[in-house]
């Protein structure tokens, strides 16, 4: 998922290099494609869940404001912080598509593998009575860091309240930007491929004369061979 978070944002913004928008936090990552996302299809998200208990389906919908946090974070602050817990100073950053790829091309697959991945790259230094390893410090202290990264970039991990009409059944659902783009792109691309073989069958024009009328243009075109 980071190669196509990373993917979008290129085509997005031509003029930024890759590797910078590789090391956006994966917060700020995910509020510039909230913003792509509002200036392809617009604010209104409409999705389904099912239920984790009766596995009945929900449709829901939202506006994108409402999944972004209500302040951004200062830029000193995604730089990462620094804490003392249990005899312990850590130093820590904020984690990156960087290193999620990094996670991908190690082969960590499951999320503990990728946990501790993170935590080695992202710990910048880790000292009790001497320096140790950010993956031998004390689960208590890992979760100090943890929750410091969530507090500092809090759009880094999205979720819904949800409750289950049928059975009553309350629960979080993460909601991934990237994948849930990503898919929404797909399906426009398959319909923009069915549209533009409608009406080159029905006017014999070519691809591009198809894409050159525009999107009301077309539809209006559409709309005349169907009926």
């Amino acid at each position: 998922m980071a190669e196509r978070a990373l993917l979008l944002l290129v085509a997005a913004s031509p003029e930024q290099a890759r590797n910078d928008l590789a090391a956006l936090s994966i917060g700020e990552r995910d509020r510039l494609l909230l913003t792509l996302r509002e200036w392809t299809f617009g604010p209104e998200v409409s999705a389904v869940a099912a239920c984790p208990a009766c596995a009945e389906r929900l449709e829901i919908g939202f506006q994108t404001k409402e999944i972004q946090p209500p302040l951004r974070p200062e830029p000193e602050a995604l730089l990462g912080g620094r804490f003392e817990a249990e005899g312990y100073t850590v130093e820590f950053r904020l984690p990156n598509s960087a290193d999620l790829l990094a996670a991908a091309e190690e082969g960590a697959e499951s999320p503990e593998e990728v946990r501790v991945l993170l935590l080695e790259r992202c710990v910048r230094a880790a000292n009790g009575d001497k320096p140790v390893p950010a993956s031998t410090l004390p689960e208590t202290v890992i979760g100090t860091v943890e929750e410091r990264m969530a507090a500092i970039d809090p759009a880094a991990n999205t979720e819904l309240a949800l409750t289950c009409p049928r059975c009553g059944h309350a629960w979080h659902a993460p909601f991934d930007i990237v994948s849930f783009l990503w898919n929404e792109l797909e399906a426009r691309a398959d319909r923009l491929l069915i549209e533009v073989h409608w009406l080159a069958s029905a006017y014999g024009w070519s691809e591009r004369d198809v894409l050159a009328l525009g999107t009301y243009r077309r539809q209006r075109y559409l709309e005349m061979v169907q009926s």
